[in-house]
């Protein structure tokens, strides 16, 4: 074979990486982000003020932090919708902690270590007991969150300590919020951990084919009940974030994240079947979520409108490819 015929027989993504990032799907969600951005700065007078943009970053951060481990777990064929219910009773249980006089770093630790016992206890109803995971979170996500109602009923935990409020209202320099500092420094270790290392190709070979993964030496389910470790401390830390921010403690805080945090993967390019996606993808998909919300919220647009939106978001990426394909193949 010669050296032209060579260079002809390879892939596009192969030949011309140029024209590959050009015509990828994170480039969309770029030029995307610009569009609602530049309409944001139309739509609204105060858009532009850079106090609003740093009240901007609060409104995506905490459910983005969740969106980074939740893409590695879809990646992988599992999903969690227990999220938001692992935050109430995460936050729940630093209020109770709060009640006896913990401390700032005890706060966070139970924070933080009731986000991973939750997700460890998912991870081993799922590979330990061979169940079906959106079964398994369906089910934990009423547990966690009743356990959170039967504590504290109609009743909240106030009074945290200014020192434990700085981690959801404090600010790194000027208007950079330590919200958003924790952020990019979490995406960057997630993005090293699912595109430069062995484990992250062990996970995208697990999301393609977990039987012939397993035959391949990869120990899946150790793999699998790490990730689900890896989404309960991510959100321990969103719980820690945004007990923080709003200074108190109710059973229902964070109602409605995990709808929001899978909109942010599955709209960052990952397959929700598994064995495909960028955590690019998804930080770009978190600021476009961010930025449709915040500006919504400018507008005096209703919460349950927003809502609606979030769930026609998610219902249309899922749909294009699947509608994109059966176009292709009848063509």
């Amino acid at each position: 074979m010669t050296d032209t015929t060579l260079h002809r027989s390879l892939p596009d993504r192969l030949d011309n990486p140029l024209k590959s990032a050009v015509l990828s799907w994170e480039s969309l969600l770029v030029l995307v982000a610009v569009a609602i951005f530049i309409l944001n700065s139309f739509a609204s007078p105060y858009f532009l003020n850079a106090w609003s943009l740093s009240d901007l970053t609060f409104n995506f951060t905490e459910k983005a932090l969740i969106a980074l481990a939740m893409a590695l777990l879809i990646i992988s064929g599992e999903i969690d919708l227990s999220v938001a219910a692992i935050i109430a009773l995460a936050s729940t249980m630093m209020g109770l902690a709060l009640q006896y006089g913990a401390d700032t770093p005890t706060l966070v630790a139970v924070g933080i270590g009731v986000g991973i016992l939750c997700g460890a206890f998912n991870g081993f109803l799922v590979t330990g007991l061979k169940l079906p995971s959106i079964v398994v979170t369906i089910g934990t996500m009423s547990l966690f969150r009743g356990i959170a109602f039967i504590i504290l009923g109609d009743q909240s935990f106030k009074g945290y300590p200014p020192s434990f409020s700085w981690f959801g209202q404090g600010y790194v320099w000027w208007v950079i919020s330590f919200e958003l500092v924790l952020f990019l420094v979490c995406a960057l270790i997630y993005w090293v951990l699912l595109h430069r290392t062995v484990f992250g190709r062990r996970i995208f070979a697990i999301g393609n084919n977990d039987v012939a993964a397993q035959f391949s030496g990869v120990r899946v389910d150790r793999i699998k009940f790490i990730l689900f470790c890896l989404t309960g401390l991510m959100s321990g830390i969103a719980a820690v974030l945004l007990t923080a921010r709003l200074g108190s403690t109710r059973p229902s805080i964070a109602e409605g994240f995990e709808l929001e945090a899978i909109t942010m993967v599955v709209l960052g390019g990952v397959s929700i079947l598994g064995g495909a996606g960028s955590i690019l993808g998804v930080v770009l998909a978190a600021l476009i979520v961010g930025l449709v919300t915040f500006g919504l919220g400018l507008l005096n647009v209703p919460g349950i409108v927003m809502t609606i939106f979030t769930g026609s978001l998610l219902i249309v990426v899922i749909a294009l490819p699947i509608l994109f394909r059966m176009w292709r193949q009848r063509a």
